[in-house]
């Protein structure tokens, strides 16, 4: 089973697409859809969604919270999955908040092109106890990494769960490459 969760600007059913070519009878995807929905580019035309900014950050994270445990009840897990949780760009922030929050053991834990946030500790994710597979994903020419921000997340993965992260580099922007969610999946 995957939880995704969609980068700023995605709409949940598109950022689907990305995951299509994963054996349907192997791979179950559950795809949140962020709330904050808006028009991108000013056009009218194409909507994007956001999961949170800095207005009332607090009171909208419990709310996505309450969301997402409805989502997972909702879906009657069974106990014997595997659960892999996926976050791109904004969508890595939700996905963290969320594990740290709701304790969910995950055999997988894919930070895709995202930054991690400040507030966490590392006794947040103590409960996973090294079962979990933590996973950085960087294109070499994401427009958003500076190297100083490099450098920052890193060092707050670091912090997190120290040499327990597989560093997967490619060579591309800011953007999910489909043949790396595939390797993922094996």
């Amino acid at each position: 089973v995957w939880i995704v969760f969609h980068g700023i600007g995605f709409l949940s059913r598109f950022f689907l697409k990305y995951f299509n070519d994963l054996p349907k009878e192997e791979n179950y995807i559950i795809a949140p859809q962020a709330p904050s929905k808006y028009y991108l580019k000013n056009e009218y035309k194409h909507v994007g969604a956001s999961w949170l900014t800095k207005e009332n950050t607090a009171i909208e994270t419990e709310n996505l919270f309450n969301y997402l445990d409805a989502v997972l009840k909702n879906e009657h897990l069974p106990a014997f999955c595997e659960i892999t949780v996926f976050g791109f760009s904004q969508g890595v922030s939700i996905a963290m908040r969320y594990l740290a929050y709701s304790q969910l053991i995950c055999s997988k834990l894919v930070i895709y092109a995202g930054g991690i946030p400040k507030e966490l500790k590392k006794t947040d994710f103590s409960y996973l106890q090294n079962k979990t597979e933590i996973i950085s994903i960087i294109g070499n020419q994401d427009e958003y990494l500076t190297p100083e921000r490099l450098e920052d997340e890193n060092r707050k993965l670091n912090a997190l769960f120290g040499d327990n992260v597989q560093h997967i580099n490619f060579n591309g922007a800011h953007e999910v490459r489909t043949e790396i969610i595939n390797q993922l999946a094996l």
